[in-house]
């Protein structure tokens, strides 16, 4: 299967949704590396903040009522390709806001959000769940029978987060519910990995092992590989004059600088940095 919903792709890899980590370039590194498909992260469609969606990327929505969803999607539906509903967040942030995996309970409202969501547009809607009691799953499952075109699967408990082993079987178990597309979310951080995975799932999302590693999609799609490092991101950010924090920048970088001889010193560098002046000289930046 190379496609969701009306939705073509050239491969079954894509960018799993990060908060933070998603910025546009760094999207832009993974789909130049081979992934097909690239989500944004948390989106609450009630946002002000202006979004930089020019590489048409899937769009996750987190949020838990459907205030701003219709106005959201009136003005940005042109800009993106698919629209995502995250029930699987178990961050500190989603239990405060009551979103993501902290609401799987309240069925009705998932329900209200989805139908919202499918009545304003034509584009696919995927949902992204986590490992769930049978009721919850059974009960969620049949929603996204109703309104959705796959469903995203990380196979840890909220209460695990990103710690502890994924549970395949439940990945499974999810598979045997359902006739939409699998799309496979969890510590798939080599080739070998990624391609026995690929043998039981529709799709697969790399997510935590993409950070600061672009290159892992050629790798895995066996391309020639394409590997890009912190200058790679920079020039991208300046050649398309994308708006982006010094922060962001500075976040990006830590991410590029980890894993080789020296790393540690470098990074202490750039966490000093205060100007993107002193981050290029760091990092040796013309």
């Amino acid at each position: 299967m190379m496609h969701i919903g009306t939705l073509k792709l050239k491969n079954r890899i894509f960018l799993a949704p990060m908060h933070e980590v998603n910025d546009i370039a760094f999207r832009i590194l993974c789909k130049k590396a081979g992934a097909s498909l690239v989500y944004t992260g948390l989106m609450n469609p009630q946002t002000k903040q202006k979004l930089q969606l020019q590489d048409k990327p899937a769009l996750q929505f987190a949020c838990n009522s459907t205030k701003g969803i219709k106005e959201f999607i009136k003005k940005y539906d042109k800009k993106i390709v698919m629209y995502d509903f995250n029930l699987g967040c178990p961050s500190r942030h989603a239990n405060s806001s009551k979103i993501g995996s902290f609401m799987t309970n309240n069925t009705k409202k998932i329900e209200e959000i989805l139908r919202e969501i499918k009545i304003n547009t034509k584009k696919p809607l995927t949902l992204k769940i986590r490992k769930m009691p049978n009721q919850q799953t059974r009960a969620i499952i049949k929603l996204a029978g109703k309104y959705c075109n796959a469903i995203a699967v990380h196979p840890r408990t909220q209460e695990q987060g990103y710690s502890g082993k994924c549970d395949i079987t439940y990945a499974r178990q999810i598979k045997k519910l359902t006739s939409l597309p699998i799309i496979y979310s969890g510590d798939i951080k080599t080739k070998e990995q990624a391609q026995q995975l690929l043998k039981e799932f529709d799709f697969i999302m790399i997510g935590r092992a993409s950070i600061g590693n672009p290159g892992i999609f050629s790798e895995i799609l066996e391309k020639k590989q394409k590997k890009f490092n912190f200058k790679d991101y920079y020039k991208l950010v300046k050649k398309e004059k994308y708006e982006l924090e010094f922060n962001q920048l500075k976040f990006q970088a830590l991410n590029f600088t980890r894993g080789f001889q020296g790393a540690s010193k470098l990074r202490q560098e750039i966490s000093k940095a205060k100007t993107q002046g002193e981050l290029k000289n760091i990092l040796k930046i013309s």
